[in-house]
């Protein structure tokens, strides 16, 4: 899977929810993908910008995130998602995931 298509994936999901009201950067791999939720909806983009949240996992742990097969508790206690600044940003992903 490409960055182009991890794009076109959070964005067909973003555009059914509200916006988050800040911004969350994903490192999947050597990959960036910036969630920003501070206008009027999600926009999703693969500008590797400052965010409030960013969370780091391999390519691999956020299909099976995707998929339900990683719980999401068990994949940060494991080490396979980091999550840096804002952690309550991170529980609003349910819907984005």
């Amino acid at each position: 899977m490409e960055v182009t298509q991890l794009i076109e994936q959070f964005q067909s999901k973003a555009d059914n929810v509200e916006p988050i009201g800040a911004t969350i950067k994903f490192k999947v791999d050597d990959h960036v993908v910036l969630i920003d939720g501070t206008g009027d909806k999600n926009v999703i983009s693969s500008d590797d910008k400052e965010a409030d949240c960013t969370i780091s996992t391999s390519l691999d742990s956020l299909l099976k995130l995707q998929n339900g097969d990683l719980n999401p508790m068990m994949a940060v206690m494991s080490g396979k998602v980091k999550i840096s600044g804002d952690m309550s940003l991170a529980m609003k992903l349910q819907s984005l995931i």
